[in-house]
Parts: C-alpha cells; sequence; structure tokens
C-alpha cells in the first residue's frame, strides 16, 4: 500500500530518476530488479523542530518535579559545555536515530552559536557547520535555522551565563554571520526569531525582512509559556502574536512554534496568514507547557506540523497521535482531528514548513523521499486500505519503519 495523491493505493511501483519521482504506476508493470517495500509506504516525515543537543538530557530530566524554567536551568547547564565536536557527534546520533524513525528531513532550530563566555570561534558558524556535517553524516536532509537571539527577556535584559553562546553583536552581527552559511543539495538554511523574549521589535523586523528577502523560511517559538505572555503584555501592552504580527513576522513562511496559550486575536492573526503552527506534544506535555488550540488554527486557516523538539521522544506517530488524544483529554471527546489531517501535517505541511515544498506528497514529480510502515508486526497486523490512516496515526511507532528513501537512495533497509 502506498499513499499516493492523498489516497491509499494498493500494489503500486515507484519509479524514481535523478532523486525525483519519475512515474507511480500498477505494480504489475514495475521493472525488473525493483526493490519490494512490504507494508504501508507514505512521503517521509519532516521533523519540524529540533534541538537536537537536547537528547542528551533524555532519562536525566524528567522524573524530578520543577517547571519549565528548572528544566531550562539543567538544558542551560547542558549547553555550557558543548564544543563543535561534541555537538557534531550528539547531533550526528541523534539525526540517525531520526531516519531510523522515517524522518527524512529535519528542522534544527539552531542557537547555540559561539564559545562559553560568547566569544566567537574562528569560524563564526563552526556550530552550524558542525550540524551541517552531522546531517549528511545520517543521510537525511537538514534545514538549518539559525536563531537570532539578543537579550535576556522581554524588558531587554543583557545576556548573561550559557545564553552568552546564543547571541551575536546586534541583528547586524547575527545577519554577518548567518549570510555566511551556504546551502547546498541537501541544505536549505532558514532563520528565526527566537522568542519576543530575545529579540526586540526593531531586530524582529530585520530579521522577518532578511528572511524575506533570500525566501528563506522564517521560525519562532510562540506562546509556550503563560509567563512569556504576561511579560510581553507588561511590556508592549501587546501578545507575543501581536507583536510578531507588527514586525511582518507572520505568515506563510513563517513557523510559529508550540502557539498553546493563544487568545482568539492570535488564533485569528495565525490563521489569516496561512502562518504554520509546529506542535511538539511530547516535549510540550513533558514540560507542562499545555495543549494547543489546534482545531481553532486550522479553522482560521493555519497549517499543522510537527516537531520533536527536546527529542526525549523521536517518533512522529506518537507527535500526531498526541495531537488527537491531548485534546480528548482537554476536551473530553473525540475525533477532532482527522488521521488523514495528521499524516498531512507530518509530511507535506511539514516539508513546506522547512522550506522543501517539493518533497512530501507521493506524485510524479517530486522529491523521492518517503518510507515504509511494516505491516508484519503485532502493531499494524490486519491493516486494510481504509483503515491504513488510522492504524499510522493510532498504531504505528518508529519501530515500525522498515526502510527510508532519501532522494532515491535507501538510507534504512531491514
Amino acid at each position: 500500500m502506498a499513499w499516493v495523491g492523498g489516497e491509499i493505493a494498493e500494489q503500486v511501483a515507484i519509479e524514481t530518476r535523478d532523486g525525483r519521482i519519475a512515474a507511480i504506476t500498477p505494480a504489475s508493470e514495475r521493472r525488473n530488479g525493483s526493490e519490494d517495500l512490504p507494508g504501508i509506504t507514505i512521503p517521509g516525515l519532516a521533523n519540524v523542530h529540533s534541538h537536537a543537543f537536547h537528547r542528551a538530557l533524555r532519562g536525566r530530566t524528567h522524573g524530578g518535579g520543577g517547571d519549565f524554567w528548572s528544566w531550562r536551568s539543567q538544558m542551560y547547564e547542558l549547553a555550557a559545555r558543548l564544543e563543535p565536536a561534541s555537538y557534531f557527534e550528539l547531533a550526528r546520533d541523534t539525526y540517525r536515530e531520526m531516519v531510523a524513525a522515517g524522518i527524512t528531513a529535519v528542522g534544527e532550530f539552531h542557537y547555540l552559536h559561539h564559545r562559553p563566555g560568547g566569544a566567537p570561534y574562528d569560524d563564526p558558524n563552526a556550530m552550524g557547520w558542525a550540524l551541517i556535517a552531522a546531517a549528511a553524516e545520517a543521510g537525511l536532509r537538514l534545514t538549518l535555522i539559525d536563531a537570532c537571539y539578543l537579550q535576556a527577556g522581554v524588558d531587554g535584559g543583557e545576556l548573561d551565563g550559557a545564553q552568552l553562546r546564543f547571541g551575536d553583536a546586534g541583528v547586524a552581527g547575527w545577519s554577518r554571520r548567518v549570510s555566511a552559511l551556504e546551502p547546498a543539495e541537501r541544505v536549505r538554511i532558514g532563520t528565526a526569531i527566537h522568542s519576543v523574549r530575545a529579540v526586540d521589535p526593531e531586530a524582529m523586523e530585520l530579521v522577518a525582512a532578511w528572511a524575506a528577502d533570500r525566501g528563506a523560511v522564517l521560525h519562532v517559538h510562540l506562546s509556550e509559556q503563560p509567563a512569556e505572555n504576561e511579560a510581553c503584555l507588561e511590556a508592549t501592552g501587546l501578545t507575543p502574536a501581536e507583536l510578531l504580527a507588527r514586525a511582518g513576522a507572520l505568515g506563510a513562511n513563517t513557523t510559529a512554534v508550540h502557539a498553546i496559550h493563544l487568545e482568539d486575536e492570535d488564533v485569528r492573526l495565525l490563521g489569516d496568514g496561512s502562518t504554520n503552527v509546529c506542535l511538539c506534544p511530547t516535549t510540550e506535555r513533558d514540560l507542562g507547557d499545555g495543549v494547543a488550540p489546534a482545531p481553532e488554527l486550522v479553522g482560521a486557516g493555519a497549517r499543522l506540523c510537527f516537531g520533536t523538539d527536546s527529542n526525549a521522544v523521536i517518533d512522529l506517530f506518537e507527535e500526531a497521535r498526541a495531537a488527537e488524544l491531548d485534546l480528548r483529554l482537554t476536551r473530553g471527546k473525540r475525533g477532532i482531528l482527522s488521521p488523514a489531517l495528521l499524516v498531512e501535517a507530518a509530511t507535506a505541511n511539514g516539508m513546506r514548513a522547512l522550506g522543501w515544498p517539493e518533497a512530501g506528497r507521493l506524485i510524479p514529480g517530486a522529491t523521492a523521499d518517503f518510507c515504509t510502515v511494516s505491516t508484519d508486526g503485532p502493531r499494524l497486523r490486519g491493516v486494510t486500505p481504509d483503515t491504513a490512516l488510522g492504524h499510522l496515526v493510532f498504531a504505528a511507532s518508529a519501530a515500525d519503519v522498515s526502510h527510508v528513501v532519501v532522494g532515491g537512495r535507501v538510507v534504512k533497509e531491514p
């Protein structure tokens, strides 16, 4: 089976040429020497929001108490220790786990730029190049989302401690550094306003303009915590979404990550511009962040996608499942987000949010990135074409991925 053009088709052959899907035909017409992919083949999964280095916190920060802010202190302690070589090794292992989970493209929200204390490396992008090299070795596409991070809070406080590694010499220094990064065949350069806490309004406008001038994607952490909203309202009289809208930083090329604590007007602003909204449910529940108003966002015109964020769990099926099941817990009803919508969010929507609009669909001309979920194991045994999407969302796991193809090349097989 394969999810072709938004429908489940049985027994098809996918022909690839020069990294693209050349044709999709009945299996009876397949060429000699073709490889069988038994199971359900879908477009490669898009992991829209990752902090690769957070994976080192797995199992070390989840059993204790506290809240998002106490967890952030532990994350800062880790950030203070990493160097390009250790960053590369950690990211490579994280990306290899993503490939094994059927992820063919990742958006790395990158803000760990400089030496401890804030001095640049000899190459100011040494940490970014380490991530690019890690993705290449793992075999997946990378959108390096280079984050502008200039201040410690909405009040304009100075960076301190581990945050010094995140900052540049103003927005002009950030622009000079990120402009030296070059895209490649499987690498695209995006940008980010880290959050309304970390970038002042004038700089937001300049970052948004930089992205627009280059056709680059723009990402931002948005309204993950109530305290962020409260501080923004106190300092500016606006919600974070309103502040971003005023800076020209919302729209179809922007991805708002989390978008949990929203007012009705915030939802309208995100929807009116067809802004992408990246949900990261496994991290959001781990940190006690809350549950985003996903159905209202979709109804307003926003497009959902998913990320693994802290990488405590790397499983896009679990992210999609949690998006629906968390809503069921909080709203007391079922069937709020359909399986088809959730699979679309994990594939085509995510690829657009990462700047790979040619990927995310099984149609001729699309990038030949896809994965196959085995139906031989106990979780998916008994699947039929009419239940395939429901099985994927509500039963499958990353462990069921058997084959992964990126650019027409097999990067994982049993």
